[in-house]
């Protein structure tokens, strides 16, 4: 601190912060030449930050090469603009990251990936941690990380591989500010037990997951980009990672941007589009989603203020018994989607503890959102379980711009193609030949993504298994002709339709019900205001 900006703050009467030593890794003896190894150096200014009661760690303008960085309490670690801090590989000589530390409950790690079990296998990780804050307008280039890794050796590679660019575990009061991280491994961000999360202002392309936030309470992410064709940009969870049920709550995600370019393409500015799909099959990823792991609640999330491009969709998942309820999407901007534009849906994977029961999702408000470009395969998609219905969902002021171009007999042959079997992970895909269009298989224990369903009867909205539904000033429209109906309901209880747009098949109904009670529809174009209490097989 300048004697001229002390006197500034004395005058102003501020307070002069006690801990405001500055610790310069290059002091340290790290020389940011991008050739020798910098970690030790780093973790040395680190430890000597400690020892002072906390303080920033600064990186000038350089690259880094390292190995684990191990965070602390009351610490920043600051990268100054033109700091890179790359992630060295095993391979080059230098040494090997930090191991997966084990996980001391028990058998709860076959729960979830070996990725969200281990947390020190990473380039920065913290645990037990408070008041630590990553920024600046640096770079983490995760150039050594790896996009899977298992213990010990075989397949995937030598013992020794990062998987993570940051791993934080059961810390509180955290921040990461400004940063940008390219090629961030299996996670750019895995936030575990973490409470007091902000997330601002980062640059993420990345070639897996962006953040992945489980089990951590009181979060906000806002201003971000996080651009990972190959995995979801932003995702909630709720996994036994920490060895018991943690729930997911209190998250704000406003003002972001995910997306599914080619990696590389969003911090250089070319937003490349040459690679057609994930690693799964289906199209880029890219997307903000609510599970899969889902073993804990998830409570009191709000999604605001968002653009997706050249993604999936919004997907909000309770698979694994988890209880997700109280969520709020307002204000998203959609192009280029390669699944359904809203994907809603109650499982049985039940990957937990033996007796693990199905879940609930209730209590989902969504409203203003545009798409333009979404597939023509998916349309909206609510799916629920028998005797487990999705409950109390409002869907409002949607425009949707769909390809469209199918047609029931198409859904009825099931193309080759059509249904990815990739995501049934043991389930029999079923057959391929002529069947009831409306024949939707259940695929209670199938890995959820809407295309596990194959081609769907429905162009807008399919739901089924849900109560509670209200639509309301819902558009939508078609770049070729689509002949299926626009909304097919099945199993569904309470359905209101106010204001719903659509131009109506050239052959066939607008509206199949199936199982249907409690169907009122409203001042919708060519459909008469009608009412029917109950409804086993009906279509206008």
């Amino acid at each position: 601190m300048t004697l001229f900006r002390l006197l500034l703050l004395l005058v102003a009467g501020a307070t002069i912060p006690l801990h405001a030593a500055n610790f310069n890794v290059r002091d340290f003896g790290a020389r940011g030449d991008g050739a020798g190894l910098d970690s030790p150096a780093i973790n040395a200014a680190i430890e000597a930050a400690a020892r002072a009661g906390g303080g920033t760690v600064r990186l000038p303008a350089g690259t880094y090469l390292s190995f684990s960085i191990r965070l602390r309490s009351k610490l920043t670690l600051h990268l100054d603009a033109g700091a890179t801090l790359r992630a060295a590989t095993p391979a080059e000589g230098f040494g090997a990251y930090d191991p997966p530390e084990p996980n001391e409950w028990g058998e709860t790690h076959k729960y979830q990936d070996f990725g969200h079990s281990h947390w020190h296998n990473s380039l920065l990780w913290g645990e037990n941690l408070s008041e630590v804050a990553i920024t600046g307008a640096g770079r983490i280039d995760g150039h050594g990380l790896v996009r899977h890794a298992t213990y010990g050796s075989g397949a995937r590679g030598p013992a020794g591989l990062g998987n993570k660019a940051i791993a934080l575990k059961n810390c509180r009061n955290v921040t990461l500010r400004d940063f940008s991280i390219l090629n961030g491994g299996h996670f750019a961000l895995l936030a575990t037990g973490v409470d007091n999360l902000t997330i601002d202002g980062l640059r993420v392309d990345t070639n897996r997951d962006g953040f992945d936030v489980d089990a951590c309470r009181n979060v906000r992410i806002s201003n971000c980009s996080v651009n990972s064709p190959n995995d979801d940009a932003i995702v909630l969870k709720s996994s036994y990672a920490l060895g018991e049920i943690r729930p997911c709550e209190n998250i704000t995600i406003a003002n972001c941007l995910v997306s599914g370019f080619d990696v590389g393409s969003l911090l250089d500015g070319t937003f490349r589009r040459t690679v057609e799909r994930a690693p799964d099959r289906d199209g880029p990823t890219g997307r903000i989603k609510l599970g899969t792991e889902s073993n804990g609640p998830f409570r009191n999330i709000t999604i605001t203020n968002c653009v997706f491009d050249r993604s999936r969709g919004l997907a909000i998942e309770s698979v694994d018994g988890g209880v997700i309820e109280d969520v709020v999407v307002s204000n998203l901007v959609m192009r280029d989607i390669s699944s359904s534009p809203i994907f809603i849906r109650l499982g049985n994977r039940a990957r937990g503890p033996a007796g693990t029961p199905i879940g609930a999702i209730r209590r989902v408000s969504i409203s203003r959102i545009s798409v333009n470009g979404a597939d023509g395969r998916f349309p909206v998609l609510l799916a629920g379980l028998p005797g487990h219905p999705i409950e109390d969902v409002t869907l409002a002021d949607l425009h949707v711009v769909t390809r469209g171009g199918f047609t029931l007999e198409e859904v009825a042959q099931q193309p080759a193609g059509l249904v990815n079997a990739f995501f049934l992970r043991g389930e029999e895909p079923g057959a391929t030949g002529p069947r009831d269009p409306f024949a939707v298989p259940l695929r209670e224990k199938a890995y959820p993504e809407p295309s596990m369903f194959g081609l769907l009867p429905a162009s807008a909205l399919y739901a089924r298994d849900v109560t509670n539904l209200a639509v309301r000033g819902v558009t939508i429209a078609f770049e070729r002709e689509d002949a299926r109906p626009r909304v097919v309901l099945e199993r569904v209880s309470t359905a209101t339709f106010d204001a719903f747009v659509a131009p109506r098949p050239p052959t066939g109904a607008t509206f199949v019900l199936r199982r249907v009670s409690g169907f009122e529809c409203h001042r919708c174009p060519g459909v008469p205001n009608t009412r029917h209490d109950t409804a086993d097989d009906m279509s206008f």
